[in-house]
């Protein structure tokens, strides 16, 4: 284990005043500068590498061999020295430099420092050291422990192809050019605890142990391109300013970036986390990217996406979890596979959640408050309950074969600990009705609605309209309200629910009135016929359900379609629709044949008050024959025809009479009054139509009551 001395990050000593810990050279002393140069005496001699007399260095280098151990703490580097230090350590048998264990805490690299290929076989140390120029550890070997406890690289740092076979440690250094980690093994633990990256930082490499840049700041982008974590990945507390990439990553072990913060643009393209994965209350300030495989359980408990996030055919091969995440601007699942996720949220998002072609394997629960939820081609392939606030729902060509549920929370959502989930992102949200804007494509079996606002859904194309369910309270749009006028003509429609396609196609005709909602885009035009048998279908399900009252405003939209339907009817249908619809709103509207009934009596009465009661009630008149000789006496009783009255006809008798005529022809077929020839074709007449009218208004009104 390596003996580090005991600094605190990010405070350096104050260096004009305090003297090293180890016998130094002094040269360059002055009264301002006491301690002058800090370089530990070359064993034998009392001065630094960097200060002793040509004759003694070339001595000193040329007693070294290669594996020797070396300690150059607090000593200036010239790239020249520096190369010549190297040079005395060449191995000939390995061709590389060969060094034993190596000190180099507190020195200074005044020049470009290259350790290409070198082999540090003891543990080597860099504490405080200083990089004023580019380093480079191409191919080097760190058989053992490595520090680099507050390193400063000025100009950047290249460790590439470098193998670390024990722990290495990066705690509060500081990168301040552009650092790459190319094609790096780590065998063991590699720390980058409170570094930070001030410039672009590239790392491609292999931790086979643990790795930990917790409190680490990336000031630039970060790119971990086909870096592999074997073991335990921490990212906690990291700050990445600019960007960071982890594209072809692959995580083997655990990966944590609680409470990590991302400025800028994320992204994780086709990274591998073959263990757990926890973003737990990590910020995202910009946009983010997950298309990458979890292996493991993946969480983002409270993390904050403050821009869009992606995890467009993301694979999930266990639980996701997204407790109480809150989602500023859209979530995209595009693609994404849920092999094995119980439940996903309470999940809160300002914009859109977009779950369009992706794949639920397992019986799942979503909970969702967001703007819009988008489920285009998803595939369910078990049962699933979606427990939504504030959102609209495009569910179009979904698929599912188990049932599946869409019911609209009316209280924010609980979590796990008895909190309610915050829903700031939704405050400027009117309410928190869940709308269905499309179940086109849908094979609606299974499917079971409860307490969702239909009135901009569009079933033209859904299959199995008749079995869908719907629970609680489930409205539709309703026709325009009012009078309403129509080429000078007062036009008010009979109040019942409608389908959003219906309002669009009397939207688009010319002689439409305000008050129909035209068609939003990508809504298509459909026209009566393809209207018809969604109104059918949609009142069997209501007549499933009991709910006679609600299937008869859908058996007045499906009579509705028909009449106007100019291709599947023929002209005599329509003309016995507008029949019933005029006298009776297709045997739904109780009014309407009431006062056709009473209109028809009141003609009637004025009609037999004219034409139909006689002047006077006829007089029997006897006839008889005395045959010849006396006898019997026969008499032949032969009564007068009614005749059409004169004079005043509309009398308060008359009209007495009148009534009783036709309230009998009406109710009780037959009046027994002697009338006239044209009073009894008048009589016959209301016996036909008059029963008609009263019979559709019972059937109105039972059709109204009936449960």
């Amino acid at each position: 284990m390596l003996n580090r001395p005991s600094v605190m990050a990010h405070l350096r000593p104050e260096l004009s005043t305090t003297p090293p810990g180890w016998a130094h050279c002094g040269d360059g002393a002055t009264p301002e500068d006491p301690v002058g140069c800090r370089g530990i005496h070359v064993p034998g001699h009392t001065a630094c590498l960097a200060h002793l007399v040509d004759a003694d260095r070339d001595a000193y280098l040329a007693g070294l061999a290669p594996g020797d151990d070396i300690d150059h703490r607090g000593t200036h580097f010239t790239e020249l020295l520096l190369d010549a230090l190297l040079s005395a350590l060449f191995d000939p048998d390995t061709e590389h430099p060969r060094i034993g264990g190596a000190r180099f805490d507190w020195s200074i690299f005044q020049e470009e420092a290259r350790f290409d290929s070198t082999i540090f076989e003891g543990d080597v140390q860099f504490v405080w050291a200083t990089f004023e120029g580019e380093a480079r550890f191409h191919s080097v070997t760190f058989q053992r422990e490595a520090a680099f406890d507050l390193v400063t690289f000025q100009r950047g740092v290249t460790f590439d192809l470098a193998t670390f076979q024990r722990r290495v440690v990066f705690p509060s250094a500081i990168f301040q050019g552009v650092t790459l980690f190319r094609s790096l093994t780590f065998s063991a633990d590699a720390r980058f605890d409170s570094a930070t990256f001030q410039g672009g930082a590239l790392v491609s490499a292999t931790f086979q142990g643990e790795a930990s840049f917790t409190g680490a700041v990336f000031h630039s982008s970060a790119d971990f391109d086909s870096a592999t974590f074997q073991r335990v990945a921490q990212f906690q507390l990291t700050t990445f300013v600019d960007g960071a990439q982890f594209c072809d990553a692959t995580f083997q072990g655990e990966a944590v970036f609680t409470d990590a913060v991302f400025q800028k643009e994320t992204q994780f393209d086709s990274a591998t986390f073959q263990g757990n994965v926890r973003f737990n209350s990590a910020t995202f300030q910009r946009d983010v990217w997950f298309s990458s495989t979890f292996q493991g359980d993946a969480r983002f408990d409270s993390a904050v996406f403050q821009r869009d996030a992606g995890f467009g055919s993301a694979l999930f091969q266990r639980r996701a979890r997204f407790d109480s995440a809150t989602f500023q601007g859209n979530v995209l699942f595009e693609q994404a596979v849920f092999e094995q996720a119980a439940s996903i949220g309470p999940l809160v998002s300002a914009g859109r959640v977009v779950l369009s072609g992706a794949v639920f394997g397992n019986p799942v629960t979503l909970l969702v408050a967001a703007r819009r939820l988008e489920c285009r081609r998803t595939r369910w392939s078990s049962t699933a309950e979606l427990h939504l606030r504030y959102a609209t729902v495009d569910f179009a060509h979904a698929v599912f074969e188990y049932p599946l549920t869409i019911a609209a929370e009316a209280d924010p959502f609980v979590l796990s600990d008895g909190r309610t989930a915050a829903e700031q992102a939704l405050a400027h949200a009117p309410d928190a009705t869940v709308r269905i804007a499309s179940l086109r494509g849908v094979d609606a079996a299974h499917l079971v609605l409860a307490d969702v606002d239909l009135s901009e859904c569009l079933f033209t194309g859904t299959v199995h309209r008749d079995q869908i369910r719907l629970e609680g309270t489930c409205s539709f749009d309703t026709v325009p309200p009012g009078t309403h006028w129509r080429r000078w003509l007062p036009t008010r429609f009979t109040q019942r629910r409608a389908l959003a396609e219906e309002h669009h196609w009397r939207a688009n005709q010319p002689t439409a009135v305000r008050g129909w909602n035209v068609a939003v885009l990508g809504a298509g035009h459909v026209g009566p016929a393809q209207l018809a048998p969604v109104y059918r279908a949609l009142r069997k399900a209501f007549e499933d359900g009991k709910n006679e009252p609600g299937a008869a405003d859908f058996y007045y939209g499906e009579m509705e379609m028909r009449r106007h339907d100019r291709t599947g009817t023929t002209r005599a249908e329509r003309g016995l629709l507008h029949g019933y619809w005029m006298l009776s709103g297709y045997g739904l509207r109780a009014s309407r044949a009431l006062g056709w009934l009473a209109a028809a009596m009141l003609v009637t009465v004025v009609l037999l008050m004219g034409f139909g009661l006689p002047k006077d009630d006829p007089k029997q008149e006897a006839t008889g024959t005395v045959p010849p000789g006396g006898g019997k006496v026969t008499f032949q009783i032969d009564k007068a025809d009614p005749q059409n009255p004169t004079g005043d006809r509309f009398t308060s008798k008359r009209f007495e009479k009148a009534l009783y005529v036709t309230l009998n022809s009406v109710v009780f077929r037959s009046s027994g009054q002697d009338l006239t020839t044209t009073g009894t074709y008048i009589e016959m007449t209301s016996r036909v139509t008059e029963p008609v009218l009263l019979g559709l208004a019972v059937l109105a009104v039972r059709n109204r009551v009936k449960r």
